[in-house]
């Protein structure tokens, strides 16, 4: 009779330590998952952002290249006038939007850098959480396990 006592209260024990260990597992997972859902989430709205510069970086340089060919037909009548000049203000021109181009480059290479830095901060900071989080479950564990 005292051994069925001894076997049932081991196996109580068992049983206990078994569903604090799962808890802990439970706790651990969701914490961690609730950080790799954030990292996402922040992650896709990044991504929109960057796209919506972008976006409005080409229709910005979409603009003006119409408007640039739009005034081309105006300046015609004066290369048959004075060919030097039209020749200069045509160069001045192809210049400026060569110039408004490279400056465009740089916005989006400045938009995309920025961007990888506020993914690589989020990244960094999920890492971090999940490594907390681990700890502090290896920790809840080993209790769990020393505790008799």
């Amino acid at each position: 009779m005292q051994d069925t006592t001894k076997a049932q209260e081991l196996f109580g024990q068992l049983a206990g330590k078994t569903i604090d260990t799962l808890t802990v597992w439970a706790e651990a997972n969701q914490r961690i998952l609730r950080d790799l859902v954030d990292l996402g989430t922040g992650a896709a709205k990044e991504g929109v952002r960057v796209y919506a510069e972008l976006s409005r970086s080409a229709v910005d340089a979409l603009r003006e290249s119409q408007a640039g060919a739009f005034r081309w037909p105006s300046t015609w009548k004066d290369a048959g006038s004075d060919p030097a000049a039209w020749y200069h203000k045509a160069m001045a021109e192809g210049v400026q939007c060569a110039q408004q181009a490279a400056r465009r480059a740089e916005e989006n290479v400045q938009v995309l850098t920025q961007s990888a830095e506020r993914l690589q901060a989020s990244t960094e900071q999920a890492g971090r959480s999940i490594q907390e989080s681990l700890a502090g479950a290896t920790a809840k564990l080993r209790d769990i396990c020393t505790a008799g």
